[in-house]
């Protein structure tokens, strides 16, 4: 009984924000009554009770959805393959530290969209399609969705905060644990895979977490790019030149929830591989 009075509360908490925001929503819609500044919140709901249906030939916001996820998980997963290895190296050697830190400061402070122009001088339409060679059928339709300059930006937002958190991590385990492994015979491989890893794994993932955070925030920034033509960036920039302000809306909310999601579901790891940490 108790648990469930404890699921209600956390849950009435959890409410009492959006609810707000949709009473003010509601309110200023009515007094401001013009759907190209505030549309009704009736006219940008219909579209999340309908997700299969067209938006605007666009496709529907199902799909916009989904393909921009695969965008953003390509260049999360090179970012999370490259940044863990490097950050964790980094934080155990010192001497890689010293080699690689200076080129990561000089690097870190520049945001993603700021590399749009040079991306596109570099990597122009290149596509996944090209790269591996289509030129028609159904795989080079589906394969020249995925350009090589959004993949880049998205990387780009979300290697920093892993590095970073990673050479955190690894840099910070108490060097007692360390020296008390080696002092009983521990080899450097035992210490690097049973105590550096698991002693630095809460912050690598929290690393990890605002790694996907950064790389969806970037997701707008990316489907920007020229090349485009589907993705909830891409929808959002096209209503907005055909004054669609509810279409817009609805690609605003779905990325706030869709990014709300993918943190929540960070936390419930992070909460069964690490609860010990508490």
């Amino acid at each position: 009984m108790a648990a469930i009075l404890k699921f209600i509360k956390q849950a009435v908490f959890t409410l009492i924000g959006p609810a707000l925001i949709l009473l003010l929503w509601l309110h200023l819609a009515k007094v401001i009554d013009n759907r190209l500044i505030l549309p009704q919140f009736t006219s940008v709901a219909i579209h999340f009770f309908h997700p299969l249906s067209s938006l605007i030939g666009l496709g529907s916001l199902a799909i916009n959805i989904f393909i921009s996820l695969i965008r953003v998980f390509i260049g999360y997963a090179i970012a999370a393959l490259l940044a863990v290895p490097i950050g964790v190296l980094m934080g155990y050697n010192a001497g890689a530290y010293a080699l690689v830190n200076p080129v990561l400061s000089l690097f870190r402070p520049i945001p993603p969209i700021s590399w749009v122009p040079l991306v596109l001088a570099w990597f122009g339409v290149t596509s996944l399609a090209s790269i591996i060679g289509l030129t028609q059928g159904p795989w080079y339709v589906y394969l020249n969705n995925f350009k090589v300059s959004m993949t880049f930006i998205i990387f780009l937002g979300a290697f920093f905060p892993i590095v970073t958190s990673s050479i955190h991590g690894v840099s910070t385990v108490p060097r007692q644990l360390v020296e008390s492994a080696r002092v009983l015979g521990a080899d450097e491989w035992f210490v690097f895979r049973k105590i550096l890893l698991p002693a630095a794994g809460p912050t690598i993932v929290n690393g990890l977490r605002t790694g996907l955070g950064v790389a969806w925030t970037c997701l707008v920034s990316a489907e920007m790019l020229p090349g485009s033509l589907s993705g909830i960036g891409y929808m959002i920039m096209h209503a907005y030149e055909i004054a669609r302000v509810d279409v817009v809306m609805t690609g605003m909310i779905s990325i706030g929830v869709t990014g709300s999601l993918l943190d929540y579901f960070f936390r419930i790891a992070e909460r069964k591989w690490f609860s010990w940490k508490r």
